[in-house]
């Protein structure tokens, strides 16, 4: 168990095409999986010493997933970049994460052995956003989720033209300082506020003093069906 005193060290990790294991395929397990599943990896072990229930079985469909019954084992950690732990015996989540240490492999336990621990996260769009309690109360977290929604609708669709805009800004070829000072301009604008409102007119004309004149021809294209 880490120590209570170390702050963590927040990230989001990619998945994608990558392996992953779940240890224990009751309701968390089957939780766990579903939100690996969204996540878009590769495959995903899933282990249990007894047979998955009826409906267990059918997020088993999935052809990423393979069932098999029996304890995690050291070669199931080769190549393998997330592993859950999610049995119901404690002592059994203790031996997957330390064996988990000892691979390098990152791993989330539901008896906080692991040095991994899950936040609260709630999403809009591409946008995500995450709150973690240190593990004292992921109940309070959960809880939380809620109020992050709130917060990032009118954010997103801000987000989403900064995704548009960056590679046209990029493209231009500036210094990496003259990039830097024309996305801070924008994020201190007031456009998010136009944006929500869905005022065209006057986020074309704040833009139109903030970019190069040569993607102005672009307004109409970066502010179009905004989410």
């Amino acid at each position: 168990m880490m120590p209570a005193a170390a702050p963590l060290y927040p990230i989001f990790l990619s998945l994608q095409g990558l392996t992953c294991v779940v240890v224990g395929f009751g309701r968390v397990g089957q939780r766990k999986l579903v939100g690996l599943l969204d996540c878009a990896p590769a495959a995903v072990l899933v282990l249990d010493i007894v047979d998955p229930s009826p409906e267990a079985a059918r997020l088993l469909r999935d052809p990423r997933t393979r069932f098999v019954r029996r304890a995690l084992a050291p070669c199931d950690l080769r190549d393998c970049a997330l592993v859950f732990a999610t049995t119901n015996d404690a002592a059994e989540n203790a031996r997957i994460a330390a064996l988990c240490a000892e691979h390098g492999v990152l791993c989330n336990s539901a008896t906080s052995q692991g040095n991994v621990l899950l936040p609260a996260v709630a999403r809009c769009g591409t946008m995500a956003a995450a709150l973690s309690t240190g593990g004292s109360s992921p109940a309070l977290a959960r809880r939380w989720k809620t109020d992050l929604e709130r917060w990032l609708a009118p954010r997103a669709r801000m987000a989403s033209f900064m995704g548009r805009l960056r590679p046209l800004v990029l493209g231009l070829n500036l210094s990496s300082e003259c990039n830097a000072d024309l996305f801070r301009t924008i994020a201190a604008s007031p456009l998010q506020d136009l944006l929500e409102t869905g005022d065209r007119d006057a986020s074309s004309r704040l833009l139109q003093g903030i970019l190069p004149t040569v993607l102005h021809t672009k307004l109409a294209e970066l502010l179009d069906d905004l989410p």
